[in-house]
């Protein structure tokens, strides 16, 4: 398929109780966009507190005819909300050549949203290209990854020096790669889709509420043909977790462990959802003898193990989430 020499962008931000931050990053991306043909769409997914008629009139107050904000109607999760300002199009009604998926915490530097866009051009097997996150402070936030799999969740839980060593190539944080770098998935706070790729793959799966959606894209996406690429020259001042709050879990919610569980049971079948699961109990109990002799405390939330394990058997015994096709909560 020829590529086009002007490429049609849209940026898609989701909005969930955090107006004024959007708006921010609304207005780094339109500074980002100048020169690229598309449009920015804003999706309020149902906040419930106002926030869409303040980005509304943020929009109109600013005068930025680039910019539409559209309300879901529900709360459907982060990859139902994506999904929902992607497949409404250009406002002209006009599909774009990619898709820019920008989080409401997330504010492209110079060249950031170009840097992705020409990479696609240039490189028509790749589905995703994906920018390096950092913090305020320049520091590297986790972005490239491998997929889980039993190995990465025993060697995860174990967290123990000989295991990570002989597990190094399943370990699923990749070191921060310094150069454009193919890898199996990256986080989307950040994230340009070719559009034939988001419709070959159907887009992001919605029974997914929150973590693993992007993950579980890009394996279907690596299935039917189409790679992921990491661009280090792209790069985005990220906080993360304003909206989802979950820096100040202490406990990890029932939609987390949901996500896991449909994840694993989709892509690989329910037996292997279940060694998964069995090989992070493994691993936690090496972990846990390891602190019994003296060694430092791998930082987890609140009774992560044993609500991991329940929640597992709750599943299997209500039969739901494990080879029944949906997240209904347990």
């Amino acid at each position: 398929m020829t590529e086009p020499t002007v490429p049609k962008v849209l940026t898609v931000v989701l909005n969930f109780k955090t107006p004024e931050l959007t708006l921010r990053a609304v207005e780094a991306a339109l500074r980002e966009m100048e020169g690229l043909a598309g449009g920015i769409t804003v999706v309020d997914n149902d906040s419930g507190d106002g926030s869409y008629e303040a980005l509304v009139k943020g929009v109109e107050e600013r005068g930025w005819s680039r910019v539409r904000v559209l309300q879901s109607g529900q709360n459907g999760g982060y990859g139902a909300g994506n999904n929902f300002g992607l497949r409404q199009g250009l406002p002209d009604g006009s599909s774009p050549d990619y898709i820019y998926i920008l989080n409401s915490d997330a504010f492209p530097e110079s060249g950031a949203i170009r840097v992705l866009a020409e990479y696609l051009m240039a490189h028509p097997e790749v589905g995703f290209a994906g920018s390096r996150l950092h913090g305020d402070d320049g520091a590297y936030h986790q972005t490239a990854f491998r997929f889980p799999t039993v190995f990465s969740e025993f060697e995860g839980a174990a967290a123990t020096g000989p295991i990570s060593r002989l597990l190094r190539r399943y370990t699923v944080p990749l070191p921060e790669p310094r150069e454009a770098q193919t890898v199996d998935w990256m986080a989307g706070a950040s994230i340009m889709i070719r559009h034939r790729t988001f419709e070959e793959t159907g887009g992001f799966d919605e029974r997914f509420f929150l973590y693993f959606e992007e993950t579980d894209l890009c394996l279907r996406a690596r299935r039917a043909g189409w790679s992921c690429v990491y661009l280090p020259q792209s790069r985005v001042m990220h906080i993360g977790s304003v909206s989802t709050g979950m820096k100040t879990w202490k406990r990890m919610p029932l939609f987390w462990f949901d996500s896991r569980l449909w994840y694993f049971t989709k892509n690989h079948g329910v037996l292997y959802a279940a060694l998964a699961t069995v090989a992070y109990v493994a691993g936690a109990s090496i972990s846990g003898l390891r602190r019994g002799l003296g060694s430092k405390r791998v930082s987890k939330p609140e009774h992560f193990l044993g609500d991991l394990v329940s929640h597992a058997l709750r599943c299997a015994w209500q039969r739901r989430l494990v080879g029944r096709g949906t997240t209904t909560p347990v």
